[in-house]
Formats: C-alpha cells, structure tokens, sequence
C-alpha cells in the first residue's frame, strides 16, 4: 500500500509519538522511511534599549549553526529507532523553512506516498494563535496524512 513513508519531526515527546508510529507502520508495510525535521527562517529583528525596532543579522550564522546541531541531533534519534525497529531509513534536515513548506516539499522530493505527523489537536482561539502545521499539511498535501496524538 505505502512504500515510501515520511516522517516529520520536531524532537518534542509528541512528535517522538509520531515517528515511534511511523517506524511501527513503515516496519508493518515493509516500507522505507524518510525522517525529516527543519529549522525556521531567522528573524533578524529585535528592539534596542531605547525601544527602536533593529536588525541584527549577526546572529543568523549562530542561529543556523545551532539549529543544524539540534536537528541533527533529533535525526539521529529517529534514525536509531527505525535502525533498531529493521526499518531503512533516510534523514533529511530542511534549514530555514517554515515546517509545513519543508515537510511538503520533502514529500514531493522524495517521492513519499505517505506523511506521518504528530499534533496537539489544539481548536479554537490557542490554535489560531499558534497556528497549525499539520493543518496547513492536511491541507495542502497531495498524498495522504496520518496525524498522530
């Protein structure tokens, strides 16, 4: 059914969830796995002591270097999950792109057939607040889903 799986990833406890369910199914359906997670653009803009807006790009190159550390960091826990479940696995680290774009984009790079996530499941007023990722890939993904809680 599925041979191709990706599974995205932030590294928090839920999302662990969903690459734990994304391994199971991938080992299930005898599948290969891409494991993904990125980094989002940097904001170089801030407010100075006198309550001036400032741009401050000095602090890109550290930001990125962090971000690549901690997302390799996650990928090679994931990877070791599908290593130990038998599952093949590739990682993918995606820099400064917001997370629905890099999960979207992977999927069709790499000719994924299906996407495993996981989500709050927040509503109302804390979702329009902090957005939703997996919504915006429910809804603009061109294979199918599966969100995990």
């Amino acid at each position: 059914m599925y041979s191709r799986i990706l599974i995205a990833t932030d590294g928090s406890a839920l999302a662990d969830r969903g690459v734990t369910s994304g391994v199971a199914l991938a080992k299930a359906l005898g599948a290969s796995a891409v494991i993904m997670t990125a980094s989002e653009p940097w904001v170089p803009i801030g407010v100075d002591t006198t309550g001036a807006a400032v741009t401050e790009y000095g602090l890109a190159d550290e930001y990125e270097k962090a971000e690549r550390a901690a997302g390799e960091e996650i990928l090679a826990n994931a990877a070791k999950l599908a290593d130990q479940s038998g599952v093949a696995a590739t990682t993918i680290f995606v820099s400064r792109q917001y997370p629905a774009d890099a999960i979207l984009s992977t999927a069709e790079a790499q000719h994924a057939d299906l996407i495993v996530m996981a989500s709050h499941g927040r509503r109302g007023v804390q979702r329009l607040l902090l957005g939703s990722q997996a919504n915006e890939v429910l809804t603009r993904s061109k294979v199918p889903v599966l969100i995990v809680r």
